[in-house]
């Protein structure tokens, strides 16, 4: 039996050696196993050629390349930065008027570098795990300063400044309750996709950031018009705005900075290469203030992490998840499992069902009108129209996480509010409190309070009645009703004098003085 298994063994040994390939190519854009004639081994290295029945040897060769990369981790986020720089070099004298603004400025620099540490661990991931080159980690510097709360005049927002419609072709939602534009993952995230799309397009990252800054179009009609004329395409060659000729190169100010601080006299604040925060999900809506309590971190510690909501409350439909520092974020779910579930918020969302004042609107929900006012920004004089999502107080009977869809879509409209003047106008023949209540359409019941009668009540032909109207609206009722009175007495005297030439007594006729004679003489 011993010798079947050494019988099999062998048959086995047999057959695989038989069945192993010969050298194959590994020529680009070739199938591989494809086999070349003349294909040779690199110099330096000794290829066998497989016998039969004989395994292949496996070559060992050393690769050598003049970028290597060190298997040392970086000492710090700087210097991980420094090692993914892949951008050509610009060397202007912008660049060096930039580089002086920075360094004169110490003050500046400083407050952006701290800022900076919140966020910047992630946009180096992120850039790296693109393949992008890490300068770009420098754009917010020169963006917001890295302020996510950073508002332009012309309305851009976030540390990567993207304006409304362009957030909105990336997918950065904007609510009454949120602007994603400000969020740190859905900005960077964004903002990356943008660059990732300007570069394919230009082939070039200094155009693709002048297009940032500029526009694409703007970009792309610059380069069209230098090639009408024979010119240069590069960015150094095309005519644009100042902002955008000195955008390059404060990028290339900061990043040279960055570069060799010791060179300009500055020193970088400490950064360390480790994630800064972590994310954790919420499941229910949150006050923003119990959020950083149970987190036990200050308010603007979170709102810094946090710095799309719009409102003290996270409504977990739009934003199911949110940014803690990273030793925090285990304290925060520890905390919240034990805390009760029915406190977490005290706000929640309320769709107009009409176009309502704040003064109503307020009534309604339970709350003071100076404060409806203020948590929503409503404007004074202006009502809000039907369909607008309001931040109101929480019921104890509400849902504990408000509906995605009211979240999702919350917005809100106004509309001028009408202001109400006291009028009097006449009854004419006929009328009642609801005709003339009806003709000025108005609730009878309203204008019988006003007059303290009742709604069916009856009036006499020119009958002081009592209305409150909206000031244009109630002066041209006013006119036409005193253009009414006067037709209706004129057409009342006509029929009078009609009835009286019919009985005789034709009205009296005006008499006519004879003209006096003219004087004779001579003229003086």
């Amino acid at each position: 039996m011993k010798w079947f298994h050494v019988l099999a063994l062998a048959a086995s040994v047999w057959v695989a050696g038989c069945a192993a390939p010969g050298p194959t190519s590994t020529t680009p854009g070739m199938p591989s196993g494809t086999s070349t004639a003349g294909d040779h081994p690199p110099a330096g290295i000794t290829q066998s050629m497989p016998r039969a029945g004989d395994m292949p040897p496996v070559p060992v060769h050393e690769l050598h390349s003049p970028a290597v990369t060190a298997l040392a981790t970086p000492t710090d986020l700087w210097d991980r930065i420094r090692r993914g720089f892949a951008m050509p070099d610009l060397d202007t004298d912008l660049v060096r008027d930039r580089e002086q603004y920075y360094v004169t400025r110490p003050d500046y620099l400083q407050r952006m570098t701290e800022r900076s540490r919140m966020y910047l661990f992630h946009v180096v991931e992120e850039l790296e795990l693109r393949g992008m080159p890490t300068e770009l980690a420098l754009l917010p510097f020169i963006e917001s300063a890295f302020n996510p709360q950073a508002v332009s005049s012309a309305k851009a927002a976030g540390m990567w400044q993207f304006m409304p419609a362009t957030g909105r072709d990336y997918a950065l939602t904007q609510t009454a309750f949120r602007d994603d534009r400000r969020d740190v993952l859905g900005s960077t995230r964004a903002a990356l996709d943008y660059l990732q799309k300007l570069y394919n397009m230009f082939g070039d990252w200094h155009l693709a950031l002048a297009a940032y800054n500029w526009g694409e179009g703007s970009v792309s009609r610059a380069i069209s018009r230098n090639q009408a004329s024979g010119l240069g395409t590069g960015y150094l060659d095309l005519k644009m705005p100042n902002e955008t000729r000195y955008y390059v190169p404060k990028l290339q100010a900061v990043k040279n900075i960055v570069a060799r601080p010791e060179s300009f006299g500055t020193v970088l604040p400490l950064i360390e290469n480790n994630p800064f925060f972590d994310t954790v999900d919420i499941t229910r809506d949150i006050d923003v203030a119990v959020a950083a309590q149970l987190a036990e971190i200050r308010l603007e510690d979170f709102k810094a992490l946090n710095p799309s909501q719009r409102k003290p409350v996270i409504f977990a439909a739009g934003t199911p998840q949110v940014l803690l520092p990273w030793d925090n974020a285990a304290t925060f779910k520890r905390n919240l499992a034990s805390y009760d579930p029915t406190k977490l918020a005290s706000w929640t969302a309320w769709v107009a069902p009409a176009n309502i004042s704040a003064r109503e609107a307020a009534n309604r929900v339970g709350m003071d009108e100076a404060e409806l006012r203020s948590v929503n920004g409503i404007p004074a004089r202006m009502l809000v129209k039907a369909g607008s999502t309001l931040l109101v107080p929480r019921t104890d009977d509400a849902p504990q996480a408000a509906p995605r869809q009211v979240v999702n879509n919350a917005s809100v409209a106004y509309a001028p509010e009408v202001v109400l003047k006291r009028f009097v106008v006449r009854a004419r023949k006929g009328d009642s409190i609801a005709r003339l209540a009806d003709r000025y359409d108005l609730p009878p019941a309203t204008v019988a309070g006003w007059n303290r009668s009742k709604s069916n009540a009856s009036l006499k032909a020119g009958q002081a009645v009592v209305v409150f109207l909206p000031v244009r609206a109630g002066a041209s009722a006013a006119a036409a009703a005193t253009q009414h009175a006067r037709r209706a007495a004129h057409s009342a005297g006509r029929s009078t004098s009609k009835a009286s030439a019919k009985k005789g007594h034709a009205p009296a006729k005006r008499a006519v003085a004879a003209p006096k004679a003219k004087a004779k003489g001579k003229r003086r």
